[in-house]
């Protein structure tokens, strides 16, 4: 059964982190189109089965559900392998390349 705490905001915010459209998202999650649409501007309630769906990839990618009722509910994501551990700003006038491109190098 999927958390109640998973919510159309969060389904946003997971999807801004990862730098998803809904199309990406509805097509790793295997669900039409317009099911995140829907679900995001609140135009359907989504049935356990289908918030699963979406949750799997969100969670595959790196996105956890975190909070609680208290404290308040958010998302963050989790480093990925490989990614830089430097937080600050990169160099001024120089690109990071993408990750295809760092894996082909």
């Amino acid at each position: 059964m999927p958390s109640p705490s998973i919510t159309p905001a969060r389904i946003r915010a997971g999807r801004g982190l990862l730098k998803w459209t809904q199309g990406v998202l509805a097509h790793r999650a295997a669900v039409s189109v317009v099911t995140p649409n829907m679900i995001e501007s609140d135009q359907a309630a989504p049935r356990a089965k289908t918030l699963d769906a979406i949750r799997s990839p969100l969670v595959g990618a790196g996105i956890r559900f975190i909070g609680d009722a208290t404290e308040g509910f958010g998302v963050t994501m989790r480093p990925r392998p490989g990614d830089s551990a430097q937080t600050g700003p990169s160099e001024p006038g120089r690109r990071r390349a993408s990750r295809a491109m760092r894996a082909a190098a």
